[in-house]
């Protein structure tokens, strides 16, 4: 009877045993208000799933995306002036 032995090292083994570098965390926290605007943006469809939306759920998915858009842009604006 033969044994099936694995030939190589596990490859995912060194890469489990830390968590995120500083680089990236820097790069979360850099893109950390983008992400809360769109999780607001998330809610406020979210809340209209179920129901008809009023007037004022209207005005709150706009200005939603609005937060969304200028997040997107203060976030490209950032790194295009890193890259330069």
């Amino acid at each position: 009877m033969k044994h099936i032995a694995a030939l190589q090292n596990l490859v995912t083994a060194a890469s489990l045993d830390g968590g995120p570098s500083a680089a990236e965390l820097d790069a979360i926290e850099l893109e950390m208000p983008l992400i809360r605007a769109e999780v607001e943006l998330l809610d406020a469809q979210i809340m209209t799933l179920d129901r008809p939306a009023t007037e004022l759920d209207e005005r709150r998915i706009r200005r939603a995306r609005r937060r969304v858009l200028a997040a997107r842009r203060a976030l490209a604006n950032t790194t295009a002036g890193e890259a330069a």
